[in-house]
């Protein structure tokens, strides 16, 4: 019988010597990620609650980089340095849609690679695949978010909850994508590092896929996935205002379950994901 996920956790030993922590979680049956389940705790309550701020202003005004959340903030009150909004942005990993200094950089000996999707007319699931990384406040603390989307039928592939933004996280999500639903012929992300890592892009391309990467400061050329954020966030994140990660984990299962199976899409002709993604309905 396998144990419950709570029983594996307790068997990791930060300071065990002989072997380390990614051996320890394979050898328990726990990925890595389920064992960082805690929310992050570094910031001040202070700090968290304009990180909570500046994430709805972002969610409403994508467009806006440090300096105009920094004065939207002042507007509403808040007196704040904005030294103090940008390096909060950066613990976020937030960054303005408009092209732009991008606070997401990759690792400058990694590859980048081209945008493929301009002006590509996708006729079919599994076609194009997207991901990205978003920061989901808690009540005590914060965590991310990553997903994978199906392009042509908006289905959400895959997805994972951590607390930090590593690349292990991010290509165990991509490793459950592709054991589901098989490679796509393309696959877009940003120039993030965890997306241009050896570990992220070396597991595409064992997979035959093409990579296509966001070109510099350019968040909307992954449309897709930030519309999803703005759902998940709107919909099930700032009205559920969870207290942990454990609480996160089991309230965005039951939301993605709903987003694919049951939440109408209105340019998917008010069908859902699963739907279009599983060939029940064909777009006109």
């Amino acid at each position: 019988m396998r144990m419950p996920l709570e029983t594996r956790r307790t068997w990791i030993e930060d300071q065990n010597q002989e072997l380390t922590l990614k051996r320890q979680c394979n050898l328990a049956g726990l990925a890595r990620s389920s064992y960082y389940y805690q929310p992050q705790g570094t910031e001040t309550a202070e700090n968290l609650a304009l990180m909570r701020m500046i994430d709805r202003i972002y969610m409403e005004y994508p467009f806006y980089g440090s300096p105009r959340i920094w004065t939207e903030l002042n507007r509403l009150g808040h007196a704040v340095n904005i030294k103090r909004v940008a390096r909060l942005m950066r613990v976020m990993g937030l960054q303005a849609v408009v092209p732009g200094p991008h606070t997401s950089h990759p690792h400058p000996e990694h590859r980048i690679y081209p945008y493929l999707l301009k002006d590509l007319v996708i006729k079919a699931p599994n076609e194009v695949w997207s991901t990205d990384l978003t920061y989901i406040p808690l009540r005590h603390g914060y965590m991310y978010l990553m997903a994978i989307i199906d392009w042509f039928s908006r289905y959400v592939l895959a997805w994972e909850i951590s607390n930090t933004m590593e690349t292990a996280f991010c290509v165990e999500t991509l490793t459950r994508a592709l054991k589901l639903h098989g490679p796509p012929g393309i696959f877009n992300t940003d120039q993030g590092s965890q997306f241009t890592s050896e570990e992220f892009t070396g597991k595409l391309q064992a997979s035959g896929i093409q990579i296509s990467m966001d070109g510099k400061g350019r968040a909307l050329d992954n449309v897709f996935v930030e519309r999803l954020w703005r759902s998940v966030k709107y919909e099930n994140i700032y009205i559920n205002d969870y207290a942990d990660g454990w609480q996160l984990r089991k309230g965005l299962k039951k939301y993605f379950r709903f987003y694919r199976n049951r939440r109408p899409h209105q340019s998917l002709a008010y069908h859902t994901p699963a739907d279009v993604h599983y060939g029940r309905v064909v777009l006109p």
